[in-house]
């Protein structure tokens, strides 16, 4: 099957599967609302649960042809398949997600895969080698650099309209975690403060690599060294729920990654604040239409997404007229309409657009992600130590 491309010409949807993310799955539903919106892929093989009765019912329900009992089984069937799914999205716990791209890699299948790119180092720098060494495409969906405003706060940066950048600030606050409900048993929760399966932070893996990528994507600044601070602060949870980490950022600046789950009156608030010698900018998720300008000794611009001031590139990822509000799906979407331009390109030999790969986050960056996790956790069991962050 083909879609029209915004200039008219014709391309044959991506063929993919899944890998997680069948009933009761918040995540995987969000992934396919996000590949749906633009119409690039056809979803046609997944491996949605551990449990195979549940796999199967839940490929049912969403319309997937082909369902399997394990991934392993999965990526080989795959890849001798003629029609064989050209990709696949892991959607799954954290702790499973190297061995998952391993696989599929291997087979000489792409890769797109949800956040952190895996619990450990080690793992993420596997995986950086062996996608280089397959030649094949490993993407991890840090999908807040999808929004058209933080899209156009990175021109802007880059642009130097800022000037010389002297700190950076990122956060992400939510309360969903304030009482304890992974005790209770609750799925999300439960599974994300287990060390097993969440890795060595959990409230860095979950939410604190997105506005770590963020602050990297629209500064344009690597993290150099950390000091950091985690904390629990429910009593008996597994892993913290808190982290306060100050970044020495490369160039010069310096700032603040902060991440919390347990801020009542928070349900999902992420910010980045950039400031240069001449001028500073704030984009807010709550408010992801708007981006505020500062220039020193003016007045405070508040750029509306679509109107005025609007960049090229804010506009060609905006679908409605300005003001005519976008949100968290469009910013998915973006991020997986790039994506099946990057991997259509590349499976066909054809060259990458330089400048549209950079726009999405790859498996170096996902690597970056989990060296900051690392490097905080080391940080914090140092009493704050200052501690390098920069994945080479």
């Amino acid at each position: 099957m083909v879609y029209a491309t915004a200039d008219g010409t014709q391309n044959r949807r991506l063929r993919v599967g899944m890998v997680g993310g069948g009933r009761d799955a918040f995540i995987g539903a969000v992934h396919r609302f996000a590949m749906r919106l633009d119409d690039q892929y056809d979803l046609v093989a997944g491996a949605l649960s551990s449990d195979a009765e549940k796999a199967a019912r839940s490929a049912r329900e969403i319309g997937i042809d082909r369902s399997y009992a394990d991934y392993e089984a999965m990526a080989k069937a795959e890849a001798g398949r003629a029609d064989g799914i050209e990709a696949v999205v892991i959607v799954t716990p954290n702790h499973l997600h190297a061995p998952i791209a391993t696989a599929f890699l291997e087979a000489g299948i792409d890769v797109i895969c949800d956040k952190p790119l895996s619990t450990t180092l080690a793992e993420a720098s596997a995986l950086v080698d062996l996608a280089r060494r397959s030649n094949r495409k490993l993407l991890v969906t840090l999908n807040n650099t999808g929004y058209a405003m933080v899209r156009q706060a990175r021109e802007m940066v880059a642009a130097g309209e800022l000037g010389k950048l002297v700190s950076i600030h990122a956060s992400y606050i939510q309360d969903w975690l304030t009482r304890p409900i992974d005790a209770d048993g609750q799925k999300q929760a439960e599974w994300r403060t287990d060390p097993a399966r969440a890795g060595q932070s959990a409230v860095l893996a979950d939410i604190g690599v997105h506005a770590f990528n963020l602050a990297s994507f629209i500064s344009g600044c690597e993290a150099q060294e950390v000091a950091a601070d985690l904390f629990t602060a429910v009593p008996g949870r597994r892993l913290d729920d808190n982290a306060h980490v100050m970044v020495h950022w490369t160039g010069g600046a310096r700032g603040t990654i902060v991440a919390s789950q347990t801020s009542p009156g928070h349900y999902n608030d992420l910010s980045v604040r950039v400031y240069g010698e001449r001028a500073g900018l704030e984009w807010h998720g709550t408010r992801p239409e708007e981006l505020r300008f500062s220039v020193f000794g003016e007045e405070t611009r508040t750029i509306a997404r679509g109107g005025h001031g609007s960049t090229d590139e804010a506009r060609r990822v905006s679908r409605m007229p300005a003001m005519h509000p976008e949100g968290y799906i469009e910013a998915f979407a973006n991020y997986y309409r790039d994506a099946a331009e990057i991997i259509r390109a590349h499976r066909s030999g054809n060259p990458i657009d330089a400048a549209r790969a950079a726009l999405v986050p790859d498996v170096v960056d996902g690597a970056r992600g989990v060296q900051f996790v690392a490097a905080a956790v080391e940080s914090h069991g140092s009493n704050g130590k200052w501690t390098s962050s920069r994945f080479e």
